[in-house]
């Protein structure tokens, strides 16, 4: 199974909430009393963010974290590559150098084209999608006459 670490889910729902009001700057402690995520790992998660460029950081008595740009420009591949590093599904989706069996796989290039997908379905989501109400499972559907044109 495929797991991103709590992290990068407590990474996801401070943004979201932060999202929600991105004209201001927001304080950690509002964060965490606004998110129910412990104040220490919010520290933490949002100075993990201001390093990767997603938060700027704001010294003073007002001070706090802003998102650097609006919510429509920040993917949850950028959050996710914040958090976890680049985004790969095998070693060698990075680097051939860390598999022993680089010589002899033949399908290697195959793990590139499903890494570039997943990579490309996350991109496609922004933090104003995760924001927008959650929509029930027959307003996702499709409708069956659209399947067969």
């Amino acid at each position: 199974m495929l797991k991103l670490s709590k992290l990068t889910d407590y990474a996801t729902v401070i943004l979201s909430c932060m999202a929600r009001d991105d004209s201001r700057v927001h304080a950690a402690l509002e964060i965490s009393e606004a998110t129910g995520i412990a104040q220490p790992t919010v520290s933490k998660v949002l100075k993990m963010l201001v390093k990767a460029g997603v938060l700027s950081s704001v010294r003073g008595a007002k001070g706090g974290y802003a998102l650097t740009r609006t919510p429509e420009k920040i993917t949850v591949a950028t959050v996710i590559s914040a958090v976890e590093g680049p985004i790969a599904l095998t070693e060698c989706s990075q680097s051939h150098r860390s598999c022993e069996q680089a010589s002899g796989c033949h399908i290697q290039g195959h793990w590139n084209l499903v890494n570039q997908k997943i990579f490309n379905a996350l991109e496609s989501v922004t933090l104003a999608d995760m924001i927008l109400p959650v929509r029930s499972p027959q307003e996702v559907a499709i409708p069956v006459t659209s399947l067969y044109r």
